[in-house]
């Protein structure tokens, strides 16, 4: 009897975890759903509008005689769905077509892009922009011109918004009066996105139905992604780029050669005829919203040379390894050491037992394995549904946070002898549904650590295949579950542990203040994620559970279950409805290096001033981020060093819910926080360890050299790295 009626509290214990987790998972589904509907060709408006892709206009100060006058034309997509094309879309799409309304001598010229993105749906490569994007127009105007009682100027911008299922013509009627026109200060930034001209001109040939284009470039300039945009679309004889074939890049000193397939369209034969430009033009992408212009003319190209090693994804296997090997080492991760004090109790008790400690070990991985995969494939399932989420998503929601606390209070609270029920088996061993229920809960406490080897594997898993992605999230548990299981199923292991005895009394209320500290921790969490309303809300909440389990937890029988049930419903009702109290806001903390907040835009402008630049992506639910940050960021020594240094610092917090900072580190090959990038001047990002040593960043502000040498003319000014972001 005492037996049936310990698994059957554990039941409804196990029960209620679920449904509070699944009834906080339901809230955070049924808001992502309603936060985006779906478009579909019944709710675009008939008429060409710019609803998709706003367009503005904008003018860098008032025009002048004799100059140029620059002006920006701003593009703004609706939601992160949609996106703007190059001046060569690619494969499909369409480039901008602007019709401009001038006084008598003024003239456009050619607008400058940014380096644009490649996106490949159903096989073709098209060039895009994703996000806001700005387009610079130079204006030329002659010397002598009346720049008296001017009409306003007025431009057509014909082009196309789309997403990965429909396309939408837009139209954008612009007007600026240059009798009005100030300066705007973010053509600095605007002005630093846009890619320089090389100083050098460059040769292409064409042979073989390829396009070789050589371009002077330093033999030491590094290149983690190049990519080669070629601005013609038809190259002569009927041929054309094949944009989605792979590209293949080779130095010759300091002369880097791109290589691009070409394909031989079937054209009329006087199409065919045509003979190859005499001017090629385009874009050198380096990385990622990095590159430089160039123009090519006819001429020598080398036709080998030493290949550019850029950087592949390991092997699958080589990610299942370091997968595993990050789980293991999320057993020393402090974010999980709470929960490694409930399977001490487990571990001791199932000593007495080699069956018990077998099925212990093995229910104990099944929870940890279900547990990781099934945030795996939710995560998978989120973003493939346009979701920007990474790692520990869930942490980034109030009712989820809740349900934890809650947890957490309950587990402290009963850790501690204030009372007792049997549905709480957590601690009990030789009890399957137990050492299941602590898998389940190690697993998704885990989740806020990304701790060494990690990275990659998580990074990857965001971007193979679902089968080989949900591979990494069950070597991730496996690699957690790890120690567990081996003591579990190896007796020369378990017989190191000490023998059950009097001692297991006190050693599991010393084991609460771990657990305490976790539920302290996650109350703190509150404040910071949703404001002092949502608080204060959640101290009231975890007051009145508490104080329930105490009373239920002194009566027997079926008072017991009933009030047990009773408990379970007013922590659904607090996880569900409480998050509505959240605050928009939240504040962001002080810091000794007094960094900008993290924008691409802010990016830009750091790096365009020529200073080297530090940036880091933390969370406050990340104790990995934090521990790193009290050794190595929030130093003395290191503001010192990076004042002396003149380092300009940017910090991302992904506390809650962020499309750019997902987007960007999902870029950057990271699945989660923390992320550490350093810019020297001049060059392309480096990611840093996440686990940074004392004088980690002090040995690179040091190493700044004085003077760096720069290869490429840009006429555009530097900016503070601080302006606004829009």
């Amino acid at each position: 009897m005492t037996e049936a009626r310990t698994m059957g509290g554990a039941r409804t214990w196990l029960a209620s975890i679920a449904l509070a987790l699944v009834a906080a998972f339901a809230l955070l589904a049924s808001g992502r759903t309603e936060a985006q509907p779906r478009i579909t060709d019944d709710n675009i408006a008939a008429r060409v509008t710019d609803d998709n892709i706003a367009a503005e206009i904008f003018a860098d100060g008032p025009p002048k005689a004799g100059s140029e006058w620059l002006v920006a034309l701003r593009f703004t997509p609706r939601s992160d769905e949609w996106h703007g094309y190059w001046s060569n879309p690619g494969d499909a799409g369409l480039g901008m077509e602007l019709a401009w309304e001038l006084p008598r001598g003024w003239s456009p010229g050619e607008p400058l892009y940014p380096v644009p993105r490649r996106l490949v749906v159903g096989g073709l490569m098209n060039h895009v922009y994703e996000g806001q994007y700005t387009v610079l127009v130079p204006i030329r105007i002659p010397r002598g011109a009346n720049l008296e009682d001017l009409e306003p100027i007025s431009v057509t911008a014909d082009y196309l918004a789309c997403t990965d299922k429909i396309c939408v013509p837009q139209q954008a009627i612009l007007e600026l009066d240059p009798a009005t026109a100030e300066g705007d200060p973010r053509f600095v930034r605007w002005r630093a996105q846009i890619a320089p001209m090389l100083d050098s001109r460059a040769n292409f040939a064409i042979e073989d139905e390829r396009l070789r284009v050589g371009i002077p470039l330093p033999a030491d300039m590094e290149l983690s992604d190049p990519h080669l945009f070629v601005e013609e679309r038809e190259l002569g004889k009927g041929r054309r780029p094949a944009y989605a074939d792979e590209q293949t890049f080779f130095r010759e000193g300091d002369l880097l050669v791109a290589e691009m397939p070409l394909d031989q369209l079937n054209l009329p034969s006087e199409i065919v005829r045509e003979p190859a430009p005499q001017r090629i033009e385009g874009i050198l992408a380096f990385s990622r919203d990095v590159g430089v212009r160039f123009v090519a003319v006819p001429g020598a190209v080398p036709s080998a040379g030493q290949p550019v090693a850029v950087p592949e994804m390991p092997s699958l296997w080589l990610l299942v390894l370091g997968a595993l090997a990050g789980g293991l080492l999320l057993n020393v991760m402090p974010c999980v050491f709470p929960i490694l004090s409930l399977k001490a109790l487990s571990l001791a008790r199932a000593g007495e037992s080699q069956a018990e400690a077998r099925r212990e070990g093995f229910a104990y991985t099944a929870g940890v394995l279900i547990a990781c995969v099934g945030l795996g494939a939710l995560l998978l399932t989120l973003r493939s549904a346009g979701e920007a989420v990474g790692w520990a998503f869930q942490l980034q929601e109030p009712a989820v946070v809740i349900g934890l606390l809650v947890l957490a209070t309950a587990i402290t609270a009963n850790l501690a002898g204030l009372f007792e029920l049997p549905s709480i088996a957590l601690t009990r061993g030789g009890e399957p549904a137990g050492a299941f229920a602590t898998g389940l809960l190690a697993a998704f406490v885990a989740t806020p650590c990304t701790g060494p080897f990690m990275a990659a594997a998580l990074g990857a898993a965001l971007i193979l295949p679902p089968l080989e992605a949900l591979l990494l999230f069950a070597a991730l548990g496996l690699g957690l579950a790890l120690p567990f299981l081996a003591i579990g199923v190896i007796p020369a292991l378990r017989r190191m542990l000490p023998q059950p005895g009097p001692w297991m009394a006190t050693f599991r209320k010393v084991m609460a203040v771990p657990m305490g500290l976790t539920a302290l921790a996650l109350l703190w969490l509150c404040f910071r994620l949703g404001g002092t309303g949502l608080g204060w809300g959640a101290v009231s909440l975890v007051v009145v559970i508490l104080g329930a389990l105490l009373l239920v937890g002194g009566r027997a029988g079926a008072r017991r279950q009933a009030g047990f049930v009773a408990v379970l419903f007013v922590t659904t009702l607090g996880v569900g409805f409480l998050p509505n109290f959240a605050s928009e806001d939240i504040e962001v903390a002080e810091s000794l290096l007094d960094p900008v907040e993290f924008s691409e835009s802010a990016l830009a402008d750091a790096r365009a001033s020529g200073r080297p630049v530090f940036v880091w992506f933390t969370a406050d639910w990340c104790v990995s981020c934090k521990v790193n940050e009290r050794v190595a960021i929030e130093r003395e020594a290191t503001r010192d060093a990076f004042a002396e240094a003149g380092v300009v610092t940017l910090r991302g917090d992904w506390t809650r819910r962020d499309p750019a900072i997902t987007q960007f580190l999902a870029d950057h090959g990271a699945a989660g926080v923390p992320l550490y990038l350093w810019y020297a001047p001049g060059e392309d990002g480096r990611q840093l360890p996440q686990v940074l040593g004392p004088d980690a960043l002090v040995t690179l502000a040091r190493a700044v050299p004085a003077r760096p040498a720069g290869v490429l003319h840009d006429t555009s000014q530097s900016g503070a790295a601080g302006a606004r972001s829009d």
